[in-house]
């Protein structure tokens, strides 16, 4: 990263749409996919978004720019200060809301459990998880891959956090998180997270209001069960919760109550929500695919009977399929604003201290001289080239890449390796599936209607 010498006050910021930025955010809310594809188009991959209540936005799908400001020294961008709509969710002390010292020590304490042979520990019980979730699926009964899928990422993800996923304390908090999150499940009520004048308590019924109920008996099923470890310690073992009640500062302080809750509801939250929608979504384009999806039978096959979970994982067609899924239609369609904290350089162009910078991911997927044919679900593409971790960012880079993400590519291969080597589904009907807005995150419009045919 160059610092400019130019005179800042000269550059003015790249050209972006005119229109009111009220209507900006509304087409930013409603349909970004397809607001985003309109501005690349017409502005080219570095444009400025200005959307009602937040600064100019300058938005990257350049792998050059991306590059840029990933491989970027931490201290020269703030990511946390960016991220003040997940505050009513998440917490003030959340790992996503913090920079500098605060973040490089909250993520090395949460790191182990998600990565390296830990997360490998895992393999079996999500096979199990899966395997006794479906289960319960009746031949010719649809049923909605996004839900069994979300059901599942959520019993891996409070092992991982908890250490259990069984018994009333699962249930009561995988009952109410599923609660929690549906009440922004569509457009029109993920305005209350962008629109700030509509988070107004008008009575528990209220839709604000039902959100802050909710919000709040999650917080007491989780105060309960910290006050258990604290006066168990027997109870302590080796998930994150453990972990982070035995740890202490420089200064010999243990975590705040208050802190571990938001730690805990974020890992909760990132941890589960966004693999089962990237779960729901490949099995639409399985189902819809049945050539990719006979290749990838005949590759599953090949291990034999019973084959080990890691070597499942390893598969190179399976990945490619979890990773063609995860660039069709991420999750997130951009990565972590980032503010510049100097002047700066980036692709030619001289950017004054205080932009915000926008590293694009849709759009950076989509770009035709990286993915021929874009829009097409083509897993091959993966095993006739290697991306860079700035050409195919789903789970974002640089010292914000997501924490989860070893974990998350994990389940996406046993889920649907355990379900596609057993089970013959098909899409319960025809209609189109298109992204919707849920949330921060774009899901499957219907959620992915499937119905069981019979067995393998």
């Amino acid at each position: 990263m160059t610092t400019a010498k130019a005179s800042f006050s000269e550059n003015k910021l790249p050209d972006g749409p005119k229109a009111p930025a009220l209507f900006q955010l509304i087409n930013w809310i409603a349909h970004p996919f397809e607001y985003l594809e309109e501005c690349i188009d017409k502005y080219g991959d570095i444009f400025t978004m200005r959307l009602f209540g937040f600064p100019p936005l300058v938005f990257i799908a350049n792998p050059q720019g991306i590059k840029q400001i990933f491989s970027a020294d931490a201290k020269d961008f703030d990511v946390g200060r960016t991220n003040d709509l997940a505050r009513p969710i998440l917490g003030d002390r959340s790992i996503i809301l913090m920079d500098g010292s605060h973040h490089k020590k909250e993520r090395k304490l949460l790191m182990p459990p998600f990565h390296g042979e830990k997360v490998k520990s895992y393999a079996k019980y999500i096979c199990k998880i899966t395997e006794k979730v479906a289960s319960h699926w009746e031949i010719n009964k649809p049923f909605i891959a996004r839900d069994v899928a979300q059901e599942i990422t959520l019993k891996v993800i409070m092992e991982t956090v908890f250490g259990f996923s069984e018994g009333e304390k699962c249930e009561q908090l995988r009952s109410l998180l599923a609660d929690w999150l549906d009440i922004t499940a569509s457009p029109m009520r993920s305005s209350f997270i962008f629109l700030q004048f509509l988070q107004i308590y008008l009575g528990a019924w209220s839709p604000w209001g039902h959100f802050i109920r909710t919000q709040q008996q999650i917080y007491e099923l989780l105060q309960a069960e910290i006050e258990d470890r604290r006066a168990n310690p027997e109870k302590l073992g080796d998930d994150i919760l453990s972990l982070m009640l035995e740890v202490t500062d420089e200064d010999g302080q243990s975590m705040s109550d208050e802190q571990l809750k938001d730690e805990l509801i974020t890992l909760l939250v990132a941890g589960h929500e966004t693999t089962a929608t990237s779960l729901a979504w490949a099995f639409y384009w399985l189902e819809k695919f049945p050539e990719v999806k006979e290749k990838l039978l005949r590759e599953i096959d090949n291990l034999g009977e019973n084959p080990n979970p890691i070597e499942i994982s390893r598969l190179p067609y399976l990945t490619a399929v979890c990773q063609e899924t995860l660039r069709l239609y991420p999750i997130v369609p951009i990565a972590f604003a980032r503010i510049a904290n100097q002047d700066m350089e980036i692709m030619g162009r001289f950017f004054a201290s205080g932009t915000t910078f926008i590293p694009c991911i849709y759009l950076t997927h989509h770009r035709e001289d990286l993915y021929p044919n874009s829009k097409q679900f083509k897993p091959e593409r993966f095993l006739e080239r290697q991306y860079t971790p700035y050409e195919f960012i789903p789970f974002g880079g640089g010292v914000r890449l997501c924490l989860g993400y070893a974990l998350a590519m994990l389940e996406m291969k046993l889920v649907i390796a355990s379900v596609v080597s057993k089970y013959n589904l098909e899409l319960a009907d025809n209609k189109p599936v298109k992204p919707m807005r849920r949330g921060g995150t774009l899901a499957p419009s219907n959620g992915v209607p499937l119905v069981l045919t019979g067995f393998r």
